[in-house]
């Protein structure tokens, strides 16, 4: 499941490396900068998709685990209804409020510019790329693992042969990588559906009473996981509006390396949605010893990620910050990426883990807290005394600190989770 997870998810991460490398090779960092302006701001549209995802996934694999297939369906078929519901207003407000948005994260001038531009264009295909990603969690409860894959599959491919033709080809820049996004969305979406439609059964008819009903277990679900995968932007926009002030090459730096960073650890952000439906289905079925076994496996699998992945970083930190044209303060960010932060990504996985845990064994209110403190006590206070006692490097390296503690913690919630819901079902039964 894993490894499946992280061929999808790394063809998507890789798509939006390239997208900033191509436009790295027009030798403009304040076009560098807009990338990773406009990046963070989309990510908070990501984090509503992933939050539907997610509940789509919890939904199906419960239900499948205990033998209901049809109802796996239905929930399917509303949270698809939902989807269209919540993006299509959020699509609007970023297309409209887009360059607000933006100066309020710090971006200012060409950057400004290039970005709104970025945002325009790609807001009004979320509706279709939020239907991909809904549909894929319900095939990976499944256990249809190769299915699910070929969804971002063929989103990076599409993108991969889209992005030069519109970058370069058709000279228009970084619209033409906003284009290229959009069209890869539209690929999606049908690889998508059409799956679901020909080995599952496909959708239920559309009911209000069926939604309305099904409303309160998907809102369940739903609110905290968007709530916590919203955590993520929110520490991402804190972290920007520390850097804005500080020249285009630094930001240009810091937006190489949100790129690198899923890129370099594409299997550990793929661990979440990977256990979430086994821990769902062992959950469903009420067999909690194989639920330690998956956290205990995954735990190790992402120690060894990181393990081999570091020194990789580490020897290629030089030709990376070449292939992407860093100067100055923004190369110098980037090793201290690869030198430094790099094997403390450990910990992240493991606050991963411990996200799947509680949004599959019915808290995910614990992981929506954890988040949002992760991304907020876990990094405020850190970037402030990082930049007031080192400058630019505190700021870099600071953070990493609430990234141990936060990591540490979300093993340690998700093993008491499982003995919590063990004694709960021993005095039920």
């Amino acid at each position: 499941m894993s490894l499946t997870a992280s061929i999808g998810l790394l063809t998507m991460f890789i798509v939006d490396f390239a997208d900033l490398f191509y436009i790295a090779q027009l030798s403009d960092s304040a076009l560098t900068a807009a990338m990773g302006f406009a990046g963070t701001i989309m990510f908070f549209g990501t984090a509503v998709h992933i939050g539907l995802m997610i509940a789509a996934s919890a939904l199906a694999a419960r239900h499948i685990g205990q033998g209901e297939p049809e109802r796996a369906r239905g929930y399917l078929t509303n949270i698809m209804l939902l989807s269209t519901m919540l993006m299509v207003p959020l699509a609007i407000l970023l297309f409209i409020f887009a360059p607000d948005i933006l100066e309020l994260a710090g971006a200012d001038g060409a950057a400004n510019q290039a970005a709104t531009g970025y945002i325009r264009i790609v807001a009004p295909f979320m509706p279709f790329s939020v239907a991909a990603m809904v549909c894929s969690g319900f095939l990976r409860a499944h256990g249809a693992a190769r299915r699910a894959m070929n969804v971002t599959l063929s989103m990076g491919i599409t993108n991969a042969i889209l992005d030069p033709i519109f970058i370069f080809g058709f000279g228009w820049g970084i619209d033409g990588a906003a284009v290229a996004s959009s069209s890869a969305a539209v690929v999606s979406m049908i690889f998508a559906i059409w799956p679901v439609v020909k080995n599952y059964g496909g959708f239920d008819r559309l009911s209000l009473t069926s939604f309305r009903s099904d409303l309160r277990a998907i809102r369940a679900i739903l609110i905290p996981a968007i709530l916590t995968n919203i955590a993520s932007p929110v520490g991402g926009f804190i972290s920007l509006r520390f850097i804005a002030d500080y020249s285009d090459d630094v930001i240009a730096g810091f937006a190489v390396v949100s790129r690198v960073i899923p890129v370099a650890f594409c299997l550990m952000f793929s661990l979440s949605g990977a256990v979430g439906p086994i821990i769902g289905q062992n959950f469903g079925a009420q067999q909690f010893d194989r639920i330690r076994t998956t956290i205990k496996q995954a735990t190790i699998f992402a120690l060894a990620c990181t393990l081999i992945i570091w020194p990789v970083l580490y020897f290629l930190s030089g030709p990376i910050s070449d292939a992407f044209h860093l100067e100055g303060e923004g190369r110098h960010i980037f090793w201290l990426f690869s030198a430094i932060l790099a094997p403390l990504f450990f910990f992240n996985g493991m606050l991963f883990i411990g996200n799947a845990a509680c949004n599959n064994m019915g808290h995910p209110a614990w992981s929506t807290l954890m988040n949002w403190l992760r991304n907020t006590l876990g990094i405020i206070p850190f970037l402030w005394l990082g930049r007031e006692y080192y400058g630019l490097d505190g700021i870099v390296l600071a953070p990493a600190a609430g990234g141990i503690i936060f990591g540490i913690a979300g093993y340690m919630v998700a093993q008491y989770l499982v003995t919590l819901q063990e004694r709960r079902t021993a005095l039920t039964n």
